[in-house]
Protein backbone atom coordinates (compact mmCIF):
# COMPACT_ATOMS: atom_id res chain seq x y z
CA UNK A 1 0.00 0.00 0.00
CA UNK A 2 1.13 3.69 -1.17
CA UNK A 3 1.67 6.66 0.87
CA UNK A 4 -0.88 9.38 0.45
CA UNK A 5 2.21 11.19 -0.23
CA UNK A 6 3.08 9.77 -3.43
CA UNK A 7 0.56 12.27 -5.12
CA UNK A 8 2.93 15.37 -5.19
CA UNK A 9 -0.43 17.76 -4.70
CA UNK A 10 -0.98 16.20 -1.60
CA UNK A 11 2.65 16.22 -0.27
CA UNK A 12 2.62 19.71 -1.37
CA UNK A 13 -0.64 20.90 0.82
CA UNK A 14 0.67 18.91 3.86
CA UNK A 15 3.76 20.79 3.89
CA UNK A 16 2.43 23.79 3.75
CA UNK A 17 0.43 23.02 6.46
CA UNK A 18 3.60 21.76 8.54
CA UNK A 19 2.79 18.21 8.55
CA UNK A 20 6.13 16.60 9.99
CA UNK A 21 5.02 12.95 8.77
CA UNK A 22 4.71 15.05 5.06
CA UNK A 23 8.27 16.59 5.66
CA UNK A 24 9.79 12.68 7.14
CA UNK A 25 7.99 11.38 3.80
CA UNK A 26 10.01 13.92 2.02
CA UNK A 27 13.57 14.06 3.74
CA UNK A 28 13.53 9.87 3.92
CA UNK A 29 12.78 9.51 -0.08
CA UNK A 30 15.18 12.98 -1.10
CA UNK A 31 17.81 12.62 1.86
CA UNK A 32 20.39 10.35 0.52
CA UNK A 33 19.91 12.07 -3.30
CA UNK A 34 21.16 15.56 -1.51
CA UNK A 35 23.90 13.96 0.28
CA UNK A 36 25.10 12.26 -3.35
CA UNK A 37 25.02 15.13 -5.02
CA UNK A 38 26.16 17.91 -2.22
CA UNK A 39 29.26 15.80 -1.94
CA UNK A 40 30.30 16.35 -5.41
CA UNK A 41 30.74 19.88 -4.81
CA UNK A 42 32.20 19.91 -1.01
CA UNK A 43 35.58 18.78 0.30
CA UNK A 44 34.28 17.08 3.12
CA UNK A 45 31.21 14.51 4.15
CA UNK A 46 30.40 17.04 7.25
CA UNK A 47 30.73 20.01 4.82
CA UNK A 48 27.81 17.80 2.41
CA UNK A 49 26.07 17.41 5.65
CA UNK A 50 25.81 20.90 6.45
CA UNK A 51 24.93 22.04 2.96
CA UNK A 52 21.75 19.57 3.17
CA UNK A 53 20.98 20.60 6.40
CA UNK A 54 20.54 24.36 4.88
CA UNK A 55 18.65 22.94 1.92
CA UNK A 56 16.17 21.19 4.11
CA UNK A 57 15.47 24.81 6.42
CA UNK A 58 15.19 26.49 3.11
CA UNK A 59 12.63 24.06 2.08
CA UNK A 60 10.65 24.93 5.70
CA UNK A 61 11.31 28.37 5.00
CA UNK A 62 10.22 28.59 1.46
CA UNK A 63 7.89 25.51 0.42
CA UNK A 64 5.01 28.51 0.13
CA UNK A 65 6.85 30.02 -2.68
CA UNK A 66 7.05 26.46 -4.52
CA UNK A 67 4.78 26.84 -8.18
CA UNK A 68 4.99 23.51 -8.79
CA UNK A 69 6.35 24.63 -12.41
CA UNK A 70 8.60 21.28 -11.87
CA UNK A 71 9.00 18.58 -9.42
CA UNK A 72 9.80 19.04 -5.77
CA UNK A 73 12.86 16.99 -6.31
CA UNK A 74 13.97 19.27 -8.94
CA UNK A 75 13.19 22.28 -6.74
CA UNK A 76 15.10 20.27 -3.76
CA UNK A 77 18.23 20.07 -6.16
CA UNK A 78 18.09 23.39 -7.39
CA UNK A 79 18.12 25.03 -3.58
CA UNK A 80 21.16 22.36 -3.06
CA UNK A 81 23.18 23.64 -5.84
CA UNK A 82 22.94 27.40 -4.61
CA UNK A 83 23.65 26.40 -1.34
CA UNK A 84 26.36 23.98 -2.52
CA UNK A 85 28.06 27.21 -4.20
CA UNK A 86 28.33 29.31 -1.16
CA UNK A 87 29.89 26.77 0.44
CA UNK A 88 31.77 25.89 -2.52
CA UNK A 89 32.99 30.37 -2.33
CA UNK A 90 33.49 29.85 1.59
CA UNK A 91 35.72 26.46 1.16
CA UNK A 92 37.71 28.32 -1.71
CA UNK A 93 35.91 25.66 -4.34
CA UNK A 94 33.95 28.09 -6.51
CA UNK A 95 31.15 26.37 -7.92
CA UNK A 96 29.74 28.85 -10.12
CA UNK A 97 26.14 27.19 -10.45
CA UNK A 98 24.65 30.63 -12.00
CA UNK A 99 26.67 30.07 -14.84
CA UNK A 100 25.91 26.31 -15.83
CA UNK A 101 23.80 27.09 -19.04
CA UNK A 102 26.67 29.52 -19.28
CA UNK A 103 29.75 29.90 -21.36
CA UNK A 104 31.35 26.47 -19.80
CA UNK A 105 28.77 24.58 -22.02
CA UNK A 106 31.67 25.08 -24.59
CA UNK A 107 34.33 23.13 -22.57
CA UNK A 108 35.20 20.11 -24.59
CA UNK A 109 36.67 18.51 -21.70
CA UNK A 110 40.42 18.82 -22.31
CA UNK A 111 39.95 16.82 -25.88
CA UNK A 112 40.57 17.95 -29.38
CA UNK A 113 37.82 20.38 -30.76
CA UNK A 114 38.19 17.79 -34.06
CA UNK A 115 36.91 14.99 -32.50
CA UNK A 116 33.70 16.50 -32.24
CA UNK A 117 30.80 17.50 -35.20
CA UNK A 118 30.84 20.97 -35.81
CA UNK A 119 27.89 23.25 -34.03
CA UNK A 120 26.38 23.60 -37.73
CA UNK A 121 25.61 19.92 -38.29
CA UNK A 122 22.17 19.46 -38.65
CA UNK A 123 21.86 16.01 -37.53
CA UNK A 124 24.02 15.88 -34.28
CA UNK A 125 25.61 19.48 -33.65
CA UNK A 126 28.81 19.39 -31.42
CA UNK A 127 28.29 15.31 -30.74
CA UNK A 128 31.28 12.57 -30.89
CA UNK A 129 33.34 12.73 -35.03
CA UNK A 130 33.78 9.27 -33.62
CA UNK A 131 31.83 7.80 -30.79
CA UNK A 132 34.74 6.49 -27.70
CA UNK A 133 34.99 2.75 -26.99
CA UNK A 134 31.27 1.79 -25.07
CA UNK A 135 31.75 1.01 -21.35
CA UNK A 136 30.16 -2.19 -21.93
CA UNK A 137 32.98 -3.39 -23.78
CA UNK A 138 35.15 -3.05 -20.91
CA UNK A 139 35.61 -6.13 -18.37
CA UNK A 140 33.22 -6.22 -15.30
CA UNK A 141 36.02 -7.01 -12.98
CA UNK A 142 37.52 -3.43 -14.14
CA UNK A 143 34.56 -1.96 -13.06
CA UNK A 144 34.22 -3.52 -9.91
CA UNK A 145 38.09 -3.31 -9.16
CA UNK A 146 38.32 0.02 -6.27
CA UNK A 147 41.65 1.73 -8.45
CA UNK A 148 39.42 1.92 -11.29
CA UNK A 149 36.12 3.33 -9.51
CA UNK A 150 39.14 6.11 -7.92
CA UNK A 151 39.83 6.99 -11.18
CA UNK A 152 36.20 7.00 -11.83
CA UNK A 153 35.44 9.85 -9.05
CA UNK A 154 38.83 12.00 -9.86
CA UNK A 155 37.41 12.22 -13.72
CA UNK A 156 34.19 13.25 -12.30
CA UNK A 157 35.87 15.75 -10.11
CA UNK A 158 38.12 17.45 -13.23
CA UNK A 159 35.16 18.29 -15.44
CA UNK A 160 33.45 21.41 -15.97
CA UNK A 161 30.55 21.98 -13.51
CA UNK A 162 27.89 21.40 -15.98
CA UNK A 163 29.08 18.59 -17.44
CA UNK A 164 30.10 17.36 -13.77
CA UNK A 165 26.73 17.90 -12.92
CA UNK A 166 25.04 16.47 -15.59
CA UNK A 167 27.05 13.31 -14.87
CA UNK A 168 26.41 12.53 -11.92
CA UNK A 169 22.58 13.12 -11.86
CA UNK A 170 22.08 11.09 -15.22
CA UNK A 171 24.53 8.00 -14.66
CA UNK A 172 24.73 8.25 -10.67
CA UNK A 173 21.50 9.47 -9.35
CA UNK A 174 19.24 7.75 -12.27
CA UNK A 175 17.76 10.97 -13.86
CA UNK A 176 16.31 11.49 -16.99
CA UNK A 177 16.96 13.56 -19.54
CA UNK A 178 14.19 15.76 -19.22
CA UNK A 179 14.32 16.01 -15.27
CA UNK A 180 18.41 17.04 -16.04
CA UNK A 181 16.86 19.63 -18.19
CA UNK A 182 14.50 21.11 -15.87
CA UNK A 183 16.75 21.00 -13.37
CA UNK A 184 19.61 22.97 -14.93
CA UNK A 185 17.71 24.65 -17.22
CA UNK A 186 19.38 23.19 -19.85
CA UNK A 187 17.87 22.56 -23.74
CA UNK A 188 17.53 18.34 -24.65
CA UNK A 189 20.46 19.05 -27.23
CA UNK A 190 22.77 20.69 -24.82
CA UNK A 191 22.30 18.14 -22.07
CA UNK A 192 23.15 15.28 -24.50
CA UNK A 193 26.73 16.98 -25.46
CA UNK A 194 27.21 17.64 -21.75
CA UNK A 195 26.83 14.63 -20.85
CA UNK A 196 28.08 13.02 -24.38
CA UNK A 197 31.48 15.01 -22.96
CA UNK A 198 31.50 14.09 -19.34
CA UNK A 199 31.18 10.06 -20.21
CA UNK A 200 34.31 10.86 -22.96
CA UNK A 201 36.54 12.30 -19.69
CA UNK A 202 35.47 9.50 -17.72
CA UNK A 203 35.81 6.55 -20.37
CA UNK A 204 39.79 7.97 -21.13
CA UNK A 205 40.18 8.41 -17.26
CA UNK A 206 39.09 4.22 -17.39
CA UNK A 207 41.59 3.72 -20.46
CA UNK A 208 44.22 4.75 -18.61
CA UNK A 209 43.36 2.71 -15.32
CA UNK A 210 43.36 -0.54 -17.37
CA UNK A 211 46.35 0.59 -19.35
CA UNK A 212 48.01 0.88 -15.94
CA UNK A 213 46.99 -2.31 -14.92
CA UNK A 214 47.73 -4.62 -17.48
Amino acid sequence: MGSPYDDEPTLVRALRHGDDHAFAFLLDTNDRLLHSVARRYVSTDAAAAEVVSETWLAVIEGIDRFEGRSTLRTWLVRILMNKARTRGVRDARSVPFASLAGPNNDDLGGFDPDQFTPATSRRYPEHWANTPTDWSTMPVERFEASLTMDAVRSAIATLPDTQRAVIVLRDLEGWSSGEICDALELTAGNERVLLHRARGVVRRALAGQIEEST
